[in-house]
């Protein structure tokens, strides 16, 4: 009888084993979500360069407010493929900016900072 018990407790205790390890690879192969958006330096460090990823909708928007929440500029690009679109900021007076971006049922909001260093322009992205 003891011996029966030891090994059913042992035969529970593997089982148990087993099924912790397998969930533990159910959790590792979670799909990882896709960066819709990414951001660069536009040559002469005149703008920002947003590298689009393909897109379900085939489509993206592009919109950027003033620290007022007015509507600065509107602008459409074509994401059937992975695209990229560069925006020169020599225009813009320095000051934070919002900068948001619809894509494949997502929704990247980003701050730009614009200031001057001296006589040039510069400005950076808050994460």
């Amino acid at each position: 009888m003891k011996t029966s018990i030891k090994l059913s407790a042992l035969f529970l205790l593997l089982s148990a084993g087993v099924f912790a390890t397998t969930a533990a690879k159910a959790a590792d192969v979670t799909p990882k979500v896709k960066e819709v958006v990414s951001f660069s330096v536009l040559g002469n460090d005149r703008g920002i360069k947003m590298d689009f990823a393909k897109s379900e909708s085939g489509k993206s928007f592009v919109r950027v407010y003033s620290k007022e929440n007015e509507l600065l500029l509107k602008d459409y690009v074509s994401t059937k493929t992975d695209a990229a679109k560069g925006y020169v900021l020599s225009e813009l007076a320095d000051g934070d900016y919002k900068i948001q971006i619809n894509s494949n049922n997502q929704v990247v909001t980003k701050t730009l900072h614009i200031y001057h260093d001296g006589d040039q322009q510069s400005f950076f992205i808050v994460q």
